[in-house]
């Protein structure tokens, strides 16, 4: 009998680690395919500063070195939608962070890479896992309000997380604890990179990070996405974190008419515009200028500023952002009286061919006097492009999409100049009021925008 009850024992032990074992299997389905074997750094590249990087012992280690810019090392492949884990151990004075859906463009910065960073900082903060827009727009997501998640860093330990990007939510988890979770619709591809943070001479170079165990789902991922008990932050018609530190201003809430009205009006037009899903669209009406709703302008008037506005336009169509606009100026047909940042489909809209400067009626340009940089980097019909605008002491630049298209000196003589040739020149003093309203532009045709913010550049 003694021998039996220990056969029995012993086969119960069997079956419930076989239980377990299978229990263990079903936990994790999931298809993963690991981005680093090991041995080499094969399928990755590196851009940016010129950190050291060597595998050791399995794994990926990343080394500081004095006067060289941030380094990354970045996959080959580029990446949408994903769940990405990975473990990390940090020497204590280190900053870095693991880039996804990331750039390198010529165009942006001379290559310089931006786009989402999942922070690592060891630092007192505790931001790990935060969310933060590298060579962009600065942090998204911090971890203030989240000291779980900060808690849960390890110190001189290998730290574990798990990111997942799937549409337009970006959510991470640091050692199984929820850390982060943005909704933000900026950029939808791109690379995977580890960063090496610059260091000041003060800081000790040959400082090390270690990674291993990288590896991602592209397949099927929402199969595999995991809830989250964090409430999303949201930046679509929002201030951003690092935006409202900055003293930025929302000038629509992506609901209501609130701070804008026509042109001529004394309130916002009752037909020819719409504001759904958290975008404001003028409709399409023919092709007239001010012909349906009429151009719209802010309630304020603005002198120095930085304004940044995504628009998005159909094919075939035209309209604009204007600056410094005297609404008391043209009462008669046509748009209100203010200098213009072309909106345009340059590949089907006759307009792109016109203007009193050669190329001057194209997108970004300043409308009828002076062309945007024809290498322009501009988004295909339907997707969404940002336009900034920067005032300050009368020296005006245009942007798009994070790169100097233009820049003049308003009120100069060269400025007098191109109005004197200009569709402009039978208004007196063109463009030269001190503050004046912001309009976007009704030309009849069907363009949409959101996120539209300006910072009021007050001088100390």
């Amino acid at each position: 009998m003694k021998k039996l009850k220990i056969k029995t024992k012993f086969g119960t032990f069997l079956l419930v680690l076989c239980l377990v074992g299978c229990t263990e299997k079903e936990k994790d389905s999931t298809p993963w395919v690991s981005l680093f074997d090991g041995t080499n750094l094969d399928g990755w590249n590196q851009k940016g500063g010129d950190a050291n990087y060597e595998v050791r012992d399995g794994n990926i280690v990343g080394i500081t070195v004095h006067n060289t810019p941030n380094s990354f090392l970045t996959t080959n492949a580029m990446y949408d939608d994903f769940i990405l884990e990975l473990e990390y151990k940090v020497d204590s004075t280190m900053n870095s962070g693991i880039q996804i859906r990331s750039n390198s463009l010529p165009h942006y910065l001379e290559g310089r890479v931006h786009g989402y960073q999942v922070e690592i900082d060891p630092s007192d903060r505790a931001w790990s896992a935060g969310i933060y827009d590298e060579g962009r727009r600065g942090w998204l997501n911090p971890l203030e309000e989240n000291p779980e998640a900060g808690a849960a860093f390890k110190q001189n330990e290998w730290n574990h997380y798990r990111i997942e990007a799937i549409g337009d939510t970006i959510k991470t988890w640091i050692n199984g604890t929820p850390a982060a979770h943005l909704v933000d619709g900026k950029t939808d591809s791109g690379f995977i990179g580890l960063q090496v943070h610059s260091i000041g001479k003060d800081q000790k170079e040959g400082t090390e990070i270690l990674w291993r165990n990288i590896k991602i789902v592209t397949d099927s991922v929402a199969k595999y996405a995991k809830p989250t008990s964090l409430e999303p932050v949201l930046t679509k018609n929002k201030l951003t974190y690092q935006e409202a530190k900055q003293g930025w201003k929302l000038l629509w809430d992506g609901k209501t008419s609130e701070g804008w009205r026509g042109a001529r009006l004394d309130s916002f037009p009752a037909q020819g515009w719409t504001m759904e899903n958290g975008e404001l669209s003028v409709l399409a009406s023919g092709g007239e200028e001010s012909n349906a709703g009429g151009d719209i302008v802010t309630t304020d008037v603005y002198g120095d500023f930085e304004l940044q506005v995504d628009f998005k336009i159909s094919e075939g169509a035209n309209s604009g952002i204007k600056y410094y606009v005297d609404t008391d100026l043209n009462k008669g047909p046509g748009s209100s009286i203010g200098l213009e940042y072309q909106i345009l489909d340059d590949a089907r809209h006759p307009d792109a061919q016109l203007g009193n400067h050669e190329g001057s009626r194209t997108v970004a340009s300043l409308y009828d006097l002076i062309q945007a940089n024809p290498d322009k980097p501009i988004n295909p019909i339907g997707k969404w492009n940002t336009a900034r605008i920067v005032s300050k002491n009368n020296h005006i630049e245009h942007w798009l999409n994070g790169v100097k298209v233009l820049e003049y000196e308003r009120k100069s003589p060269e400025y007098k100049k191109l109005v004197a040739e200009s569709k402009y020149v039978k208004w007196p003093n063109f463009g030269e009021v001190d503050k004046g309203h912001i309009l976007l532009q009704d030309h009849g045709d069907l363009v949409s925008f959101k996120n539209i913010k300006i910072k009021p550049i007050i001088e100390d």
